[in-house]
């Protein structure tokens, strides 16, 4: 500690050196020509150019300098010689620290190491860091300190920035593919006075305005189809969904989701358009439909037809034939002598779902849609009328973890009112009825689709963690003390 402040002295000495020989060590305006990455793609000997980026090394080697700075497309070499800039500028470039940030102009030319490069005719300071930047190879070992500060995981690490880049790219990738499509991008409220859509405790806030509680919505699903009912046909949003519960490699409490609306569609149409829009995102932003599954050894393979396969069915492989035949109590004691997490009131639907979610979800690698769920699991989705007892849905999993969920949306006010009253357990309070008389003006038939982003980009990107493709993660307070107190 002792020396981190010994260091900041140092460099607050430093500034205000420049600022007594005149020079604002915060410029506030400087014309960048290119980036790094331009300069280089477009390098001629003897080219002119600007740039600007942060010093990231930095070699005095008697009249010479060599510097390196980086922007967000990579960095570029930088030769300084002090019978071109001048003793007075050639001493205040050796003056900077590592962290600073430069705009700098001159020529493009090759060192003798074959290095292509900027040889510097000025330079500007326009930002002078007070604290040193990140040792890659020791200061970031601790994770929490890359997700606390991510900035200084992107100033360090070349991986991560790449990470993120690739993220951004998915996302563009995926709105260009449903513009391609005819699909509407929209945005709906992210504060709602009843959340539907999803089973989760959500975050509460109050409307001081409106004297009432307002929660952070759990999904988008019900604001979309109420555009469906208002006549629009293929309706998207990406936007971030709340859900007030616990963290851990594949959950954080806010999390992006897609969720996507075609009339006239059913889940088999979001089968085809998921396969297909994952596949051209992959080829566009990895380069390949190949990627690397978790367990290291294998390839996600995403060309071949992606298996289709019925939740019972799954369930039979795994527990036996027999498993839907025996009663109950017997379904909960295999249950148990597996070391499932069984609560005493779980019911019995909730007990085969506990075999699937933690003893066959895990072991799909390879894209699976799995269909025809249980009806208590998906209150929104249309009965399957070769097997009522199961709906219209399917679960796409990919490398161990559910991906999107889709279902042929049920649009039958009448049926849907007493789903919805059944999983409210009769307290009506809970019933969004506004969705519910929007269902009464007439829905059309439709398919609908939720995609987490997240988990959508830790696969693609393989990224075992959730908080390694989320930038800003959340955490517990360093000081819980400040998340308390009353402001």
């Amino acid at each position: 500690m002792d020396r981190d402040h010994s260091l900041i002295a140092r460099r607050l000495e430093k500034l205000e050196a420049f600022r007594q020989a005149g020079i604002d060590p915060f410029a506030n305006r400087f014309a960048v020509a290119e980036t790094c990455e331009q300069a280089l793609r477009n390098f001629e000997e003897g080219r002119e150019t600007a740039l600007a980026g942060r010093i990231v090394s930095h070699r005095v080697m008697g009249k010479s300098q060599f510097l390196h700075i980086q922007d967000q497309s990579g960095r570029l070499q930088l030769y300084a010689q002090k019978q071109t800039l001048g003793d007075e500028a050639f001493q205040q470039l050796r003056e900077l620290d590592l962290g600073d940030i430069i705009g700098v102009s001159g020529q493009s030319f090759t060192t003798r190491t074959q290095e292509k490069s900027l040889k510097l005719a000025t330079f500007t300071v326009l930002s002078k860091a007070l604290r040193p930047p990140p040792d890659k190879w020791s200061g970031l070992e601790n994770p929490e300190i890359r997700y606390r500060q991510r900035y200084l995981d992107l100033m360090a690490n070349e991986e991560t920035r790449n990470v993120f880049q690739k993220r951004s790219r998915i996302i563009w990738e995926i709105r260009q593919f449903l513009h391609s499509r005819g699909f509407m991008e929209v945005e709906t409220p992210m504060m709602q006075t009843i959340p539907g859509g999803a089973a989760a405790k959500t975050f509460v806030t109050r409307h001081q305005a409106l004297n009432c509680d307002f929660h952070l919505r759990i999904a988008i699903e019900l604001h979309l189809k109420r555009l469906l009912v208002g006549g629009f046909d293929r309706v998207f949003e990406i936007g971030r969904n709340f859900r007030n519960e616990g963290l851990s490699r594949r959950h954080n409490p806010e999390f992006t989701m897609l969720e996507v609306y075609q009339t006239y569609g059913d889940y088999r149409t979001m089968m085809e358009l998921l396969q297909s829009m994952i596949r051209q995102v992959a080829e566009r932003v990895i380069g390949s439909q190949e990627i690397p599954a978790k367990d290291g050894k294998s390839a996600i393979d995403l060309k071949t037809d992606w298996r289709r396969v019925r939740y019972r069915d799954l369930i039979r492989e795994r527990m036996g034939t027999d498993w839907f035949d025996l009663e109950p109590a017997e379904r909960r004691s295999q249950a148990l002598e597996l070391d499932l997490e069984i609560r005493p009131d779980c019911e019995d639907y909730e007990i085969t779902n506990a075999v699937f979610e933690k003893l066959i979800e895990p072991n799909l690698i390879q894209p699976t849609f799995v269909t025809h769920l249980p009806k208590e699991l998906v209150p929104l989705a249309k009965l399957s009328p070769d097997d009522p007892s199961t709906v219209e849905v399917f679960e796409c999993c990919i490398n161990g973890q559910e991906i999107a969920p889709a279902y042929s949306e049920q649009n039958d006010p009448v049926e849907q009112r007493a789903r919805l009253e059944e999983q409210a357990g009769g307290e009506r309070q809970k019933l969004d009825e506004d969705f519910l008389i929007a269902l009464e003006h007439g829905m059309p038939p439709a398919g609908g689709m939720g995609i987490g982003i997240d988990r959508l980009c830790m696969t693609l990107l393989s990224q075992d963690n959730i908080r390694d493709v989320i930038l800003f993660p959340q955490m517990k307070p360093e000081h819980p003390e400040s998340a308390t107190a009353d402001s």
